[in-house]
């Protein structure tokens, strides 16, 4: 009986490390209206593009990538984001990705240029080495991701790498809804 409550106890705790010390929760996807979108904001320098804001891309469905450069999850989802551009830009989706250094040297923008050369990155890139934008959209992960519906609501997020069906299913689904609204 004492090894049982022992095994039960362990087991508990070793639960309780894994969903707070890996952010399960804050991992889990919020769909629904979230509020309008922020703007993109003390950007330092936009890269594959002229500077964006979010009022200039009401009507389109927007997914906004949080990454950097070197963080090995972000690099993981690039492929995912790459596809969804090339597969949905016809159709009504901007991505743009926001980079947001983790360390000092993800800062210079020669690196992040070297970046997307080497990742194929041809999206609009925000350099966002002041956190403005990851301040104002009160982010707090890499990699994050944020879907905004054609009226500029934050309608999903997703923290981290994984559920890419689920993400796309939802790119599709707000594309859809925006093909179908009446013209403004």
């Amino acid at each position: 009986m004492r090894y049982l409550i022992r095994g039960v106890l362990a087991a508990a705790g070793i639960a309780a490390i894994y969903t707070f010390g890996t952010g399960a929760f804050a991992d889990s996807p919020k769909v629904g209206d979230q509020g309008k979108a922020p703007e993109f904001t003390n950007i330092e320098r936009w890269l594959n593009s002229e500077p964006l804001t979010m009022q200039q891309l009401r009507g389109k469905v927007v997914l906004v990538d949080f990454w950097t450069y070197s963080c090995i999850n972000c690099v993981n989802t690039l492929p995912y984001v790459k596809q969804w551009y090339d597969k949905y830009k016809d159709q009504g989706l901007v991505v743009v990705g926001v980079h947001t250094p983790e360390f000092p040297f993800e800062k210079s923008t020669a690196n992040v240029q070297a970046a997307l050369k080497r990742f194929d990155i041809r999206y609009p890139v925000a350099q966002d080495n002041m956190y403005g934008t990851w301040s104002a959209f009160r982010n707090q992960y890499w990699p994050a991701t944020y879907l905004i519906d054609a009226d500029g609501r934050i309608v999903y997020q997703h923290y981290g790498e994984g559920r890419y069906e689920e993400t796309e299913a939802e790119i599709q689904k707000l594309l859809a809804a925006r093909k179908a609204a009446p013209a403004q």
